[in-house]
């Protein structure tokens, strides 16, 4: 039988054991997410840059404003990598290097935004969407409320959202169009908060599984997603043409 009371030094009481495997799953759970935000934070810069250049160097406006094939496939690609990395079952390094290509593949179609805005337009809404998504992640990483019901009723808006958005590429209203963006704005505020918190329920049960590096790269995608929707979705919604 053991003896709890055993004076002897050397021997650390039981509840310093648990406390111990508290402190490694926090620490743990801490590198996990903040590999998530710097796979996110990465994609987003790396987004960007290509986004510039390709506005900048004249192509983006050829593509986009001259029309063609290569439009289409430019601005379709992105969903075709996020079908590919959801469904395709691969490596990590392999799915990494499919993240780095979605992000690139955005940042090509992103860059009508340099077409249609004014630069200080797009530096107001990438701050604005910034500070936005930094309070609303921390908040669904630390708040105690179960986010799940919130979470189905968002996706259910998201699917309203993206079929209101087709209709109105016919109407082409401009009431409608406003409605949209602002709808648009709340939701991927609601799903950032969401996916953070789905996020961190993931860890415990991927921790120190080969699953993990896919959870790190599919969260951060998720993440990704909801940034750049806001972004553009504020963009619409308060940014001045270049006209």
């Amino acid at each position: 039988m053991a003896n709890w009371s055993d004076p002897r030094p050397g021997l650390a009481p039981f509840g310093a054991a648990t406390d111990a495997r508290g402190a490694a799953y926090d620490a743990g759970l801490r590198s996990f997410m903040l590999s998530v935000y710097n796979y996110m934070a990465s994609a987003v810069l790396l987004s960007g840059i290509v986004a510039m250049a390709f506005a900048m160097s004249g192509m983006a406006a050829q593509v986009f404003i001259g029309g063609g094939i290569l439009k289409w496939v430019i601005t379709l690609a992105p969903l075709g990598f996020i079908l590919f990395m959801n469904f395709k079952q691969m490596s990590n390094s392999a799915l990494q290097a499919t993240f780095w290509g979605f992000a690139v593949v955005m940042g090509l179609s992103l860059s009508t935004v340099f077409l249609v805005y004014s630069p200080l337009a797009i530096g107001q809404a990438f701050f604005a969407s910034a500070a936005g998504f930094a309070a609303l992640s921390l908040w669904g990483y630390t708040t105690k409320r179960d986010l799940t019901a919130m979470g189905s009723f968002l996706i259910v808006g998201l699917v309203g959202l993206i079929v209101a958005s087709l209709v109105n590429l016919f109407l082409q209203s401009g009431p409608l169009g406003l409605v949209i963006s602002a709808v648009g704005v709340l939701i991927f505020a609601g799903l950032t908060a969401w996916d953070t918190q789905r996020t961190k329920a993931m860890y415990s049960y991927v921790a120190g599984t080969q699953e993990e590096g896919r959870a790190k790269i599919m969260a951060a995608t998720s993440l990704y997603l909801d940034f750049v929707n806001m972004f553009l979705f504020i963009l619409r919604l308060f940014g001045s043409s270049r006209n």
